[in-house]
């Protein structure tokens, strides 16, 4: 037997830029980045996709990007008209969103040297990344989130992938993207219920890894409930950073491992997303997780009540909920069950051993976990959380996946 063993390592970077209006005709980040590709004096030809909401919002935005590419037409070919992607869970969940991405990536002949930029929420960004990805086996994306949760989150990984079978993100790739751009001008035209979403994600960054951060948050959740700008920026910059240190210096990028701390309270949130066929939106099923996964930390002792109550406190000032009534519905091992083939491997869930502080454990008790979903609907729309005081004896519930760690 013959064994040829190839090894070869790949350098991945790209840049994430904070700023405003940056579409604006004299701004040259766009350009810049655009240079980074290469090609001497030619002009780099770009595909431009938006958020349909985001152009019902900014009906001007077509022509501020048609105005930047000619002002910088040297540098910038925008091959095609701007190109509307139907908003939200619609355009990953419809195959044909996709495809008619792909179809026009075809029709105006772009190559693995043209650039795609995606803009809008995070669920554009993942059809368009998607698709990206796929056409060539792969082009240059250029990401400029417009919401929050896009921002400090969904625009600044590798990831991308759309629903598939009824289950969130079935399909996708792991792709870097060129560059992100976040524009803090798109949040100025947000409604408040997206504002809000975002914060979820921070809130969980800072449970897993930045207590420092958890307080500043917690200082700072009335400002950051009434919108301020400053807090507001701060914090999606913080969370972005951890975020990309995570994903930089983890040291498993493309997860090919088992443990997922960035998904900490997702095995619910995934699924409440899915029985509610998107009611539920991400930011608020994450942090209906978050609450979920803190109060299951607690019962099993392993963060103090002070904490879980300043978690419960923080999630319901900023004005996200803790509870859902699908949660009820949930059926907890099968949830499990399709999160661990989410994360491949042996299974390992994210719980809480303090405000900034993890461990991972391969078995969950499921007749436990019930009892926190029943705490939780009790507790529903009070402000502050308050575990019950009732000594309950634990029931320690065949293994789902082995032992406790």
């Amino acid at each position: 037997m013959r064994t040829l063993e190839q090894q070869f390592t790949i350098h991945h970077a790209f840049p994430v830029y904070f700023s405003r209006n940056v579409l604006r005709a004299e701004d040259p980040l766009l350009v810049a980045i655009l240079l980074r590709g290469g090609r001497g004096r030619k002009a780099h030809k770009t595909l431009c996709f938006v958020d349909s909401g985001v152009l019902t919002t900014c009906p001007a935005l077509v022509r501020r990007i048609e105005r930047y590419a000619e002002v910088h037409r040297n540098f910038m070919e925008l091959c095609g008209p701007v190109l509307p992607v139907p908003g939200g869970e619609k355009c990953k969940s419809e195959p044909h969103v996709v495809e008619t991405i792909l179809k026009q990536i075809q029709e105006y002949h772009l190559c693995r040297h043209s650039f795609v930029l995606a803009i809008g929420g995070g669920a554009v960004l993942d059809a368009v990344g998607y698709a990206a990805a796929v056409a060539h086996r792969g082009l240059r994306l250029i990401r400029m989130p417009t919401t929050v949760l896009g921002q400090n989150d969904a625009g600044v990984g590798v990831k991308n992938g759309i629903n598939a079978f009824g289950r969130k993100n079935f399909v996708g790739t792991f792709a870097p993207p060129f560059a992100v751009i976040n524009d803090f001008d798109f949040l100025d035209t947000l409604p408040p219920q997206d504002l809000r979403a975002g914060m979820a994600e921070a809130v969980k960054v800072a449970l897993i890894m930045d207590r420092q951060f958890f307080n500043s948050l917690f200082s700072r959740r009335f400002d950051l409930a009434a919108f301020r700008q400053r807090p507001m920026e701060e914090m999606i910059v913080r969370c972005a950073a951890l975020h990309m240190n995570h994903i930089g210096t983890g040291g498993d990028p493309f997860e090919t491992g088992s443990a997922r701390p960035l998904d900490f309270g997702h095995w619910s949130a995934h699924k409440l997303e899915e029985i509610t066929g998107g009611l539920v939106g991400h930011g608020e099923a994450v942090a209906i997780g978050i609450a979920l996964d803190s109060l299951y930390s607690y019962r099993l002792k392993m963060i103090e009540e002070s904490e879980l109550h300043r978690i419960f406190m923080l999630l319901a000032d900023l004005g996200l909920p803790l509870y859902h009534p699908a949660l009820a519905a949930l059926d907890i091992g099968c949830a499990l069950g399709e999160f661990r083939e989410h994360l491949g491997g042996e299974p390992a869930i994210t719980l809480l051993t303090g405000i900034g502080r993890k461990k991972e454990v391969d078995r969950i008790d499921t007749a436990l976990m019930a009892r926190c979903i029943d705490e939780l609907r009790q507790h529903a729309g009070a402000k502050e959380f308050s575990p019950l005081t009732e000594n309950r004896k634990t029931s320690m519930a065949a293994p789902l996946y082995g032992e406790l760690n």
